[in-house]
């Protein structure tokens, strides 16, 4: 099955697009949660975007090495937003181990 990213017109245009929009609104994101902010739904909505737009894109990354060090980079990324988003809202809870 060939995949749109094998197009280089292609994958250049998802990397400016990355590069120019979703990283700078992504840092936004990240300022935020870091900030103790809660997300809004705009913020959320975009997230869930982008973390079903980078389930895609892993088949591609899988087969090209050169982008391993970059995509597992963004998906810590986001896996660090949606912890301190979801620690921001108050939803993770400790569980203890000791009776």
């Amino acid at each position: 099955m060939a995949y749109p990213l094998e197009n280089k017109g292609v994958l250049s245009v998802v990397m400016e697009r990355f590069e120019k929009q979703r990283l700078p609104r992504i840092m936004d994101i990240k300022e935020l949660v870091d900030g103790g902010d809660k997300l809004n739904q705009s913020d959320i909505k975009f997230l869930g975007e982008v973390l079903n737009d980078t389930k895609q894109y892993a088949h591609f990354v899988s087969s090209h090495h050169e982008y391993h060090n970059l995509f597992s980079h963004i998906t810590n990324l986001y896996n660090n937003i949606i912890s301190k988003a979801l620690n921001n809202e108050g939803s993770i809870t400790k569980i203890s181990t000791s009776n």
